[in-house]
Protein backbone atom coordinates (compact mmCIF):
# COMPACT_ATOMS: atom_id res chain seq x y z
CA UNK A 1 0.00 0.00 0.00
CA UNK A 2 1.46 3.69 -0.79
CA UNK A 3 -0.36 6.67 0.79
CA UNK A 4 1.18 10.45 0.38
CA UNK A 5 -0.62 13.75 0.22
CA UNK A 6 -0.61 13.36 -2.99
CA UNK A 7 -1.02 9.63 -3.76
CA UNK A 8 -2.73 6.46 -2.85
CA UNK A 9 -2.35 2.99 -4.58
CA UNK A 10 -3.87 -0.15 -2.84
CA UNK A 11 -3.20 -3.05 -4.44
CA UNK A 12 -5.58 -6.23 -3.66
CA UNK A 13 -5.78 -9.74 -5.06
CA UNK A 14 -6.83 -8.90 -8.63
CA UNK A 15 -6.86 -5.15 -8.55
CA UNK A 16 -4.72 -2.05 -8.11
CA UNK A 17 -7.03 0.79 -6.60
CA UNK A 18 -5.49 4.14 -7.40
CA UNK A 19 -6.76 7.73 -8.02
CA UNK A 20 -7.99 8.65 -11.49
CA UNK A 21 -5.89 10.46 -13.70
CA UNK A 22 -6.47 12.30 -16.77
CA UNK A 23 -5.40 9.24 -19.25
CA UNK A 24 -8.42 7.28 -17.53
CA UNK A 25 -10.87 9.13 -19.22
CA UNK A 26 -11.88 6.69 -22.15
CA UNK A 27 -12.05 3.54 -20.39
CA UNK A 28 -14.20 5.40 -17.43
CA UNK A 29 -16.38 7.37 -20.79
CA UNK A 30 -16.50 3.86 -21.96
CA UNK A 31 -17.79 1.74 -18.91
CA UNK A 32 -20.10 4.35 -17.60
CA UNK A 33 -21.88 4.53 -21.25
CA UNK A 34 -22.11 1.00 -21.71
CA UNK A 35 -23.13 0.26 -17.85
CA UNK A 36 -25.63 3.80 -18.48
CA UNK A 37 -29.03 1.67 -17.73
CA UNK A 38 -27.48 -0.92 -15.17
CA UNK A 39 -26.37 2.30 -13.36
CA UNK A 40 -28.93 4.40 -13.21
CA UNK A 41 -31.57 2.76 -10.79
CA UNK A 42 -29.15 3.19 -8.35
CA UNK A 43 -26.94 6.67 -9.12
CA UNK A 44 -28.51 10.32 -9.05
CA UNK A 45 -29.45 11.87 -12.06
CA UNK A 46 -26.21 12.48 -14.51
CA UNK A 47 -25.57 15.86 -15.50
CA UNK A 48 -26.03 16.85 -19.15
CA UNK A 49 -21.79 17.20 -19.14
CA UNK A 50 -21.55 13.88 -17.19
CA UNK A 51 -19.06 11.98 -20.07
CA UNK A 52 -17.33 14.99 -21.06
CA UNK A 53 -14.29 15.60 -21.12
CA UNK A 54 -14.23 18.78 -18.66
CA UNK A 55 -16.71 16.88 -16.28
CA UNK A 56 -14.21 14.68 -15.54
CA UNK A 57 -10.94 16.73 -15.91
CA UNK A 58 -13.05 18.45 -12.80
CA UNK A 59 -13.04 14.74 -11.51
CA UNK A 60 -9.63 14.13 -11.36
CA UNK A 61 -8.91 17.98 -9.58
CA UNK A 62 -11.48 16.90 -6.81
CA UNK A 63 -10.00 13.88 -5.96
CA UNK A 64 -6.64 15.20 -5.96
CA UNK A 65 -7.93 18.15 -3.87
CA UNK A 66 -9.34 15.48 -1.16
CA UNK A 67 -6.52 13.37 -0.79
CA UNK A 68 -4.63 16.76 -0.19
CA UNK A 69 -6.90 18.24 1.95
CA UNK A 70 -7.66 14.43 3.87
CA UNK A 71 -11.33 14.88 3.47
CA UNK A 72 -11.50 11.95 0.62
CA UNK A 73 -9.78 8.72 -1.18
CA UNK A 74 -11.74 8.73 -4.56
CA UNK A 75 -10.25 5.14 -6.12
CA UNK A 76 -10.66 4.19 -9.32
CA UNK A 77 -10.79 0.01 -9.45
CA UNK A 78 -8.41 -1.41 -12.24
CA UNK A 79 -7.84 -5.29 -13.07
CA UNK A 80 -4.01 -6.13 -12.67
CA UNK A 81 -3.91 -8.68 -15.41
CA UNK A 82 -5.57 -6.49 -17.93
CA UNK A 83 -5.66 -2.78 -16.62
CA UNK A 84 -9.59 -2.56 -17.35
CA UNK A 85 -11.22 -0.56 -15.22
CA UNK A 86 -13.49 -1.69 -13.26
CA UNK A 87 -15.34 0.73 -11.57
CA UNK A 88 -14.65 2.89 -8.61
CA UNK A 89 -14.87 2.92 -4.69
CA UNK A 90 -14.74 6.38 -2.52
CA UNK A 91 -13.95 6.97 1.07
CA UNK A 92 -15.76 10.55 1.22
CA UNK A 93 -16.84 12.92 3.80
CA UNK A 94 -13.82 12.69 6.33
CA UNK A 95 -14.27 13.87 9.68
CA UNK A 96 -11.32 14.04 11.84
CA UNK A 97 -11.42 15.02 15.71
CA UNK A 98 -13.78 13.17 18.01
CA UNK A 99 -15.65 11.16 15.03
CA UNK A 100 -12.61 9.99 13.01
CA UNK A 101 -15.34 8.82 10.62
CA UNK A 102 -16.15 8.57 6.82
CA UNK A 103 -18.77 7.49 4.01
CA UNK A 104 -17.86 4.95 1.50
CA UNK A 105 -19.28 4.89 -1.95
CA UNK A 106 -18.85 2.93 -4.95
CA UNK A 107 -19.81 1.31 -8.23
CA UNK A 108 -19.01 -1.47 -11.24
CA UNK A 109 -19.45 -1.65 -14.88
CA UNK A 110 -22.26 -3.46 -15.51
CA UNK A 111 -20.04 -6.50 -16.87
CA UNK A 112 -17.82 -6.55 -14.29
CA UNK A 113 -20.29 -6.56 -11.42
CA UNK A 114 -21.15 -9.90 -9.40
CA UNK A 115 -17.74 -11.12 -9.69
CA UNK A 116 -16.59 -10.22 -6.00
CA UNK A 117 -14.68 -7.11 -7.53
CA UNK A 118 -16.22 -4.94 -5.15
CA UNK A 119 -16.38 -7.37 -1.74
CA UNK A 120 -12.31 -7.20 -2.66
CA UNK A 121 -12.56 -3.49 -2.75
CA UNK A 122 -14.20 -2.83 0.09
CA UNK A 123 -12.35 -4.81 2.37
CA UNK A 124 -9.11 -3.19 0.98
CA UNK A 125 -10.26 0.22 1.50
CA UNK A 126 -11.68 -0.12 5.14
CA UNK A 127 -8.21 -1.57 5.64
CA UNK A 128 -6.48 1.75 4.39
CA UNK A 129 -8.85 3.59 6.43
CA UNK A 130 -8.42 1.93 9.89
CA UNK A 131 -4.91 1.09 9.64
CA UNK A 132 -3.39 3.89 7.16
CA UNK A 133 -5.76 6.85 8.09
CA UNK A 134 -6.90 6.13 12.08
CA UNK A 135 -10.44 5.97 11.25
CA UNK A 136 -12.41 4.65 13.65
CA UNK A 137 -15.99 3.86 11.68
CA UNK A 138 -16.76 3.76 7.98
CA UNK A 139 -20.55 4.05 7.54
CA UNK A 140 -22.48 3.60 3.63
CA UNK A 141 -25.70 3.61 2.43
CA UNK A 142 -27.63 2.04 -0.16
CA UNK A 143 -31.43 1.68 -1.73
CA UNK A 144 -33.11 -1.44 0.50
CA UNK A 145 -33.99 -3.11 -2.87
CA UNK A 146 -30.17 -3.22 -3.82
CA UNK A 147 -29.60 -6.77 -2.95
CA UNK A 148 -26.00 -6.86 -4.37
CA UNK A 149 -25.13 -3.65 -2.55
CA UNK A 150 -26.32 -4.79 0.69
CA UNK A 151 -24.38 -8.38 0.26
CA UNK A 152 -21.52 -7.13 -0.65
CA UNK A 153 -21.57 -4.92 2.62
CA UNK A 154 -22.90 -7.52 4.83
CA UNK A 155 -19.82 -10.35 3.53
CA UNK A 156 -17.74 -7.77 4.37
CA UNK A 157 -18.16 -7.03 8.27
CA UNK A 158 -20.56 -4.11 7.92
CA UNK A 159 -23.33 -4.40 9.87
CA UNK A 160 -26.77 -3.14 9.17
CA UNK A 161 -27.89 0.10 11.75
CA UNK A 162 -31.19 1.53 9.97
CA UNK A 163 -33.03 3.80 7.78
CA UNK A 164 -32.01 7.14 6.44
CA UNK A 165 -35.54 8.68 5.73
CA UNK A 166 -34.88 10.69 2.20
CA UNK A 167 -31.09 10.03 1.91
CA UNK A 168 -30.09 11.11 -1.41
CA UNK A 169 -32.04 11.85 -5.02
CA UNK A 170 -31.53 8.82 -6.69
CA UNK A 171 -32.79 8.66 -10.85
CA UNK A 172 -34.35 12.11 -9.79
CA UNK A 173 -36.49 11.45 -6.88
CA UNK A 174 -35.73 11.39 -2.90
CA UNK A 175 -35.08 8.05 -1.44
CA UNK A 176 -34.74 6.00 1.79
CA UNK A 177 -31.62 4.37 2.26
CA UNK A 178 -30.50 1.18 4.19
CA UNK A 179 -27.28 2.28 6.50
CA UNK A 180 -24.71 0.40 7.25
CA UNK A 181 -21.15 0.51 9.35
CA UNK A 182 -18.02 -1.05 10.33
CA UNK A 183 -15.91 -0.27 13.09
CA UNK A 184 -12.53 -0.91 13.41
CA UNK A 185 -12.76 -2.47 16.94
CA UNK A 186 -16.17 -4.01 16.39
CA UNK A 187 -17.58 -5.44 19.29
CA UNK A 188 -20.92 -6.39 17.35
CA UNK A 189 -18.93 -9.32 15.50
CA UNK A 190 -15.84 -9.60 13.33
CA UNK A 191 -15.27 -7.89 10.63
CA UNK A 192 -13.26 -8.99 6.97
CA UNK A 193 -11.23 -5.52 7.06
CA UNK A 194 -9.66 -6.11 10.14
Amino acid sequence: MIFSKRRIRIETERMTLRLPAHSDYVPWTSVRQTSREFLTPWEPTWAEDHLTRKSFTNRVHWAQRAVTSGTGAPLFMFRREDDALLGAITLDNIVRGPSQSGTLGYWTGAAHARQGYMKEAIVAVAHYAFNSMDLSRIQAACLPENEASRGALEKTGFKYEGVAQSYLQINGRWRNHVIYSCLRSDRRGRSMAM
